[in-house]
């Protein structure tokens, strides 16, 4: 079964219009769960089309608000095996809801409508918005290594098999949940099909500044989450705060001690590359430190020397070919990433163990019953409590 989970605020204009276009677009069996946190007279307009529509279900949550919220309370009480998620806004278009079924048949784990694969359009969007957009994808694929694949992480349209997010936590806050299932979720094949994205027919929209602060926690919340990704930004710091280590001693070696000058640059890497590998060793990689400790920092020495040589390799390379600084910017992100890769692969090359803040949450999980929960109906044909 189909279970379409919709968020919907303030919706009274679209949410009939919405249910046709769905009810006439889908050939499979499925159910249009609304989750509503409506001010507005969207929940009695729900109502009517729940007695009218066996397929419709909704909730309406009082003193709560949030759209990534709203869908895992969606993902909660649906009762389908793939889980679609869209706007009651019809900026989705329904008509592409089996597109996404055929392409769950044909064994994608999560299938995400694209507004930027060969055929799809954003033509939507105002100008604003779409520098917004594209922002918040840059951010969203430049923190996170499982979105990157993922030409169009911030969508609101996209379905998942069940198994996805069972048994995952699912902490959302703000709007952009796709990105939380990407980075969170249990799946291994991800497809993306074009779609264009329409004008938004009646209402308006709920974008504001709140929305993008609370997405910009999200990605730090999803960062801090993700061992891969904090390690690395994590190694990235570390490695910020090496450059100031090593320009202060040189600085203070020629200056004060008055060294000569390759002399004091010398001591002045020793310096920075020591306060790096404490600094890695106590933060980036606190739990992953196996053998000794004389063993690790050898390693270390060895993978930033081995790092050196290949700047300056790259820089040899093609420096005559580019500019002299985007030659060097080339070459330093060429030593970063064999430095973060050996490290992580050779220096701390021990088991990583979960700590507590880790047993805890896997502790929740375990708890739950992953059953879905049904809705009862009230004789309107809502939740209860309407």
């Amino acid at each position: 079964m189909l279970s379409i989970v919709v968020p919907t605020y303030n919706e009274r204009d679209n949410v009939e219009r919405l249910v046709e276009r769905i009810t006439a677009a889908v050939h499979v069996p499925f159910e249009i769960v609304f989750v509503d946190d409506s001010r507005d007279d969207t929940p009695q307009i729900l109502a009517r089309l729940a007695a009218k529509y066996p397929q419709v279900r909704f909730l309406h949550r009082e003193g709560e608000r949030g759209l990534g919220s709203a869908v895992v309370t969606g993902f909660r009480i649906a009762r389908g095996d793939l889980l679609a998620v869209m706007d009651a806004d019809l900026q989705h278009p329904p008509e592409k809801l089996m597109d996404l079924v055929r392409e769950a048949e044909r064994g994608a784990d999560i299938v995400i409508p694209s507004r930027f694969v060969p055929g799809g359009s954003d033509g939507g969007l105002s100008p604003s918005r779409k520098l917004v957009s594209w922002t918040a994808r840059w951010m969203a694929r430049a923190l996170l290594r499982r979105v990157r694949p993922v030409t169009d992480p911030t969508s609101g349209f996209f379905l998942v098999r069940r198994r996805v997010v069972e048994g995952v936590e699912l902490n959302p806050i703000g709007w952009k949940i796709l990105i939380e299932v990407l980075v969170k979720g249990r799946y291994e094949r991800v497809v993306e099909i074009p779609y264009a994205f329409e004008a938004r027919a009646a209402g308006e929209s709920k974008m504001g500044l709140r929305e993008q602060w609370e997405y910009l926690v999200h990605l730090v919340r999803l960062v801090a989450s993700s061992p891969e990704d904090r390690r690395f930004w994590l190694y990235c710091l570390v490695g910020a705060s090496g450059v100031v280590v090593n320009f202060t001693i040189y600085w203070m070696l020629v200056n004060l001690a008055h060294l000569y000058v390759p002399l004091a640059g010398a001591l002045a890497a020793l310096a920075a590359m020591t306060s790096n590998f404490i600094l890695n060793d106590r933060f980036t990689w606190r739990d992953a430190r196996g053998g000794r400790l004389h063993v690790r920092a050898s390693r270390f020495l060895v993978v930033s020397a081995t790092g050196v040589l290949i700047s300056a390799g790259i820089l040899e390379l093609i420096h005559r070919a580019v500019h002299y600084l985007l030659a060097n910017l080339i070459a330093s992100g060429a030593a970063v990433w064999w430095n973060f890769t050996l490290n992580n692969r050779w220096t701390w090359a021990g088991r990583p163990q979960p700590g507590r803040a880790q047993r805890a949450a896997a502790a929740r999980i375990a708890s739950r019953l992953p059953q879905p929960e049904p809705v009862r109906r009230s004789q309107s044909g809502s939740a209860p409590g309407h």
